[in-house]
Order: C-alpha cells, then structure tokens, then sequence
C-alpha cells in the first residue's frame, strides 16, 4: 500500500469505467482501506469522487456514452468469450461447488496472482509508486479503533443477554439448526440443506441472538469449511 494517496486517482477512473459500462450499482473504497478501516476524511473523498462524477462529468446524462467504439465492443466480446468458457469448465467439473472441492478456482486466482506478481517485478506491469516512481515517505495516517471500543461493545452484549429472553433464543437457534440439517433434494449438490435458513435467521435476529450465535448453530450443522489444497 504504498502512496495510498494515489489510490484516489485510480478510484476515479476505476468508477469512471463502471458507469461508462452501463453499472447498476457503484461503491468505491477509500484510499487507506489497504491499511485499515477507512478514516472520516478517506470515505469522504471516495463518496465525493462519485458524486463529482455524477453531478459533475454530465456522463451519467447519457445511456451509452460509449456506443458504437469499435475497440470497446471487442474487448466486450472478449470477456464474454471468456466467462462463457469459464463457465463451460464449471459446468464439465459438474458445477461450482464440486470445481471448488477440486481446488480448481483456488489453482486460477493463485496462478493469476503469481503471474501477476511476476509482470511487477519485471516491471511490464507498472503500478506507480509500487514499482516505479517510488520515492521515501511518511507513513499515512490510519484509523485508531481504541481498545475501550471493544470493551464497550463486550459490555452491550452482556446487557443485551441479560435482558433477552435466553430461553426464546434458543428455541430459534435450534429451529435453525433443524432447518439447515434437512436432507438435501434430490439432485442437489454438495451438503446444501432442502430449507431456505433465512427465515429462521430472521427470527433469530428478532429474539436477539448475535451473529456469533447464529454463526455457531450453523458450524455445528456445516461444520468449518477446510480448502483443498493447491497443486
């Protein structure tokens, strides 16, 4: 995270490139969040890059302000060509949760990364600040989150905990646990559970339950998920 300032200028092209594209929904991170949860100021200037851009640039004023480039449609092309035989391997390994058991997803983003890694060091790739035009600077201010923060939050959740009806809790933890313990449908892959959870999230939610409870009662049914490894 070197230069993070820089990240601001990348921000505003990156979003630039979204809503040229035709994006239905934008978010763009702060300069800092490399290092830590983003300061007051970092969110404010990655909330005013898309508000400049979409009060500003006038490009949101039309459909496609793109339409009708002849490279932009062939790069298109290319990343359609591309998903789609992505998704022709998925579908021959018999879908995505088997391809993930096979570690195949896992062997493509590391393989990405390395190849990734090594454009950098050969400087094909240039990131500024990172590989080029590096230069000696001070370490950025980041976000202080203080220890009485976590102390405080420890604190609601034992009041919370005394005030609740613990009985109520886990009555609905345990319709939670039954639900994602249904056998899976017919032809269904993996360990899925034939039940939609997300009600009985919800009302465990409503009686109070935290996510760290919710979140055991369905390790317990799931167990932890362990990665294949990568070969």
């Amino acid at each position: 995270a070197q230069q993070p300032m820089n990240n601001i200028a990348r921000a505003a092209l990156q979003a630039l490139a979204a809503v040229l594209g035709g994006t239905q929904s934008l978010h763009i991170d702060g300069y800092d969040e490399a290092l830590a949860l983003p300061t007051e100021e970092a969110a404010r200037i990655a909330l005013r890059t898309q508000q400049i851009i979409g009060f500003e640039s006038g490009v949101a004023q039309t459909v496609d302000p793109l339409g009708g480039s002849y490279f932009l449609e062939t790069l298109t092309l290319q990343m359609e060509k591309g998903a789609f035989d992505y998704f022709g391997k998925l579908d021959a390994m018999g879908g995505m949760v088997k391809a993930i058991e096979r570690g195949y997803p896992q062997r493509e983003i590391a393989e990405a990364a390395y190849q990734y890694q090594r454009a950098a060091e050969a400087k094909e790739k240039i990131t500024v600040g990172a590989n080029e035009f590096v230069i000696e600077e001070e370490p950025p201010n980041i976000l202080y989150i203080d220890e009485s923060v976590a102390r405080h939050q420890s604190a609601k959740l034992k009041a919370l905990r005394g005030h609740r009806s613990n009985d109520e809790v886990r009555r609905r933890l345990d319709a939670l646990r039954k639900a994602a313990a249904r056998t899976p449908e017919s032809g269904s892959s993996g360990n899925v559970s034939s039940a939609n959870t997300m009600p009985y999230i919800v009302d465990a939610v409503r009686a109070y339950a935290t996510v760290g409870e919710i979140c055991e009662a369905l390790r317990e049914v799931y167990g932890t998920y362990t990665e294949a490894s990568i070969t």
